[in-house]
C-alpha cells in the first residue's frame, strides 16, 4: 500500500477524530426532520474516517417478510429495491438481521450462491463487508452495512464496533420516525372522527380559543375557524357579567371534580342568543383552566320541547281543575233548572216574570252545557281569541268528541 494511503487510514483511525463524527451523528439523530437526511449525514460523517464508497442501509419488512434499501451510495452499482422472498435469500444482509449480529464477511468467506444474491442485488461483490443489525426495542428493524471493492485491509474489526455503535443511532432514529409517523396518524384520526361529530368541540387554553372542530361554525355563524383561534371565549357571551359567572363557575367545577356542566344563553355571530349546553373538562390539578377541552350543544329543540310539555301540562292541570269546578257547580246548578221548572209549572204568574224565569233556565242549561263539555275533554285544540291570545275551543272538541 502506497505511503500517503497509509497515513490516510491512520488519520481515519484517530481515536479523537472518532469521537467527533460520533457526536455529529448523535446531534443529527435530533435536528434532522427526515430519515433520508439523516442517513445522508450518517454517510458524510463516517466518510471521514471509514471507506463508505459503497454504504447501505437495509430495513427488514417482518409482515412482507422482505428486505428494502432505502439508502444506498455506491461507485458503480445501483441496489435494487428489494428481496421480496427473504426466506430464500443466502445472505450475509439476512445473517446480521436473522442472528442480529454484528458481522464482519471477506471475500473468500461468501460462498458462491451467497455471492450470486448478492450481486445481482447490491451489484459487486467486494473485497471486505461489514454489517450490524439496527435493533428497536428487542426487534431487528433492519441492518447498515458497508463493502470494499479495493482492499479487505481499509477496514478492521474494530471498525466493526464503530459500525454497531452508528447502528444503534440509526435505529432510535427510525424508532422516533415511526412513533411520530404513528402519533401524526393519530392525530390525523382524531381529527376526522371530531370534525364528524355532531357537537361543537374547542381546545381552549386560559379562556383563550386554540382549536374548534367544523361543528363549532355551524353553532355560531361563522365561516372559518381562524374566526376563533386565538380569540377570547367572551367572543360566544353575551355580556361581561355572564362572562365572569361562568369563568367562576367553570373554576370552582373542575378544581373540584375535573369537569364542569352548565347550561347558558350564548351569542352566535349575527348577535342572536341560543341556549347551549357546555361541559368542560380539564386535567390540570394545579392550573385547570390552562388547558380545557370543551363541548358545546345546542338545546334549544329540547328547550323548546320542555317548554311546550311543560305548558301542557300546566294547561292539563287547568283542566282538570275545571273539571273538578263543574262536578261542583253542577249540583246546585241542577238545583237551578229544577226550581225554574217547578216556578214555570206554578199558578199563573205576570209575563214580566215568566218571562225572566224562561232566561233564567236557559242560561242555567247553557251552563249545565258548558260544564258537561268541560268535564268531557281528554284532548284539546285552541282558537284565536281577541287581544292577540288563543283559548281552549271546548265547542270544537264536542264535535270532535260526537265523531
Amino acid at each position: 500500500m502506497e505511503p500517503d494511503k497509509i497515513e490516510n487510514l491512520k488519520r481515519r483511525r484517530d481515536p479523537g477524530k472518532t469521537i467527533e463524527v460520533l457526536f455529529k451523528i448523535s446531534e443529527a439523530v435530533g435536528s434532522t426532520d427526515n430519515l433520508e437526511e439523516l442517513y445522508k449525514v450518517i454517510h458524510h460523517r463516517l466518510d471521514e474516517i471509514l471507506n463508505v464508497n459503497h454504504f447501505y442501509i437495509a430495513l427488514y419488512d417482518a409482515e412482507k417478510d422482505s428486505i428494502s434499501f432505502p439508502f444506498h451510495v455506491e461507485e458503480k452499482d445501483k441496489a435494487s429495491e428489494s428481496f421480496l422472498d427473504f426466506k430464500s435469500v443466502l445472505s450475509y444482509t439476512k445473517r446480521v438481521i436473522r442472528t442480529r449480529k454484528s458481522m464482519i464477511f471477506y471475500e473468500s468467506d461468501v460462498p458462491k450462491e451467497t455471492a450470486e444474491i448478492e450481486q445481482k442485488a447490491l451489484g459487486s461483490l467486494g473485497k471486505i463487508r461489514m454489517g450490524a443489525p439496527l435493533m428497536i426495542n428487542e426487534r431487528v428493524k433492519g441492518a447498515i452495512l458497508i463493502q470494499n471493492d479495493r482492499s479487505a485491509r481499509d477496514h478492521e474489526k474494530e471498525d466493526l464496533a464503530l459500525l454497531n455503535s452508528i447502528s444503534r443511532h440509526i435505529a432510535l432514529a427510525i424508532e422516533r420516525k415511526e412513533s411520530e409517523e404513528q402519533l401524526a396518524k393519530h392525530r390525523r384520526m382524531l381529527e376526522k372522527i371530531l370534525k364528524s361529530l355532531p357537537v361543537g368541540i374547542a381546545l381552549v387554553q386560559n379562556r383563550i380559543f386554540k382549536w374548534v372542530n367544523h361543528e363549532m361554525l355551524l353553532l355560531f355563524g361563522y365561516e372559518s375557524t381562524r374566526d376563533f383561534q386565538n380569540q377570547s371565549t367572551r367572543m360566544i357571551y353575551s355580556n361581561d357579567e355572564d362572562f365572569e359567572n361562568v369563568g367562576q363557575n367553570i373554576y370552582q367545577s373542575v378544581i373540584t371534580g375535573g369537569t364542569a356542566d352548565y347550561e347558558i344563553d350564548l351569542v352566535k355571530k349575527d348577535h342572536t342568543l341560543f341556549p347551549v349546553h357546555i361541559r368542560l373538562n380539564s386535567r390540570d390539578d394545579e392550573n385547570p383552566m390552562a388547558w380545557t377541552i370543551a363541548t358545546f350543544t345546542d338545546i334549544s329543540q329540547r328547550k323548546a320541547g320542555e317548554k311546550e310539555k311543560f305548558e301542557k301540562e300546566k294547561l292539563q292541570g287547568v283542566l282538570e281543575m275545571a273539571g273538578a269546578v263543574c262536578h261542583e257547580i253542577n249540583q246546585p246548578l241542577q238545583a237551578i233548572l229544577g226550581y225554574s221548572e217547578l216556578m214555570l209549572m206554578g199558578p199563573e204568574s205576570r209575563p214580566m216574570e215568566k218571562k225572566a224565569i224562561h232566561s233564567i233556565k236557559s242560561q242555567a242549561a247553557r251552563l249545565d252545557k258548558i260544564t258537561g263539555k268541560l268535564s268531557g275533554i281528554t284532548h284539546y285544540r285552541t282558537v284565536d281569541y281577541p287581544g292577540n291570545t288563543k283559548i281552549i275551543d271546548i265547542w270544537g272538541v264536542g264535535k270532535d268528541m260526537e265523531h
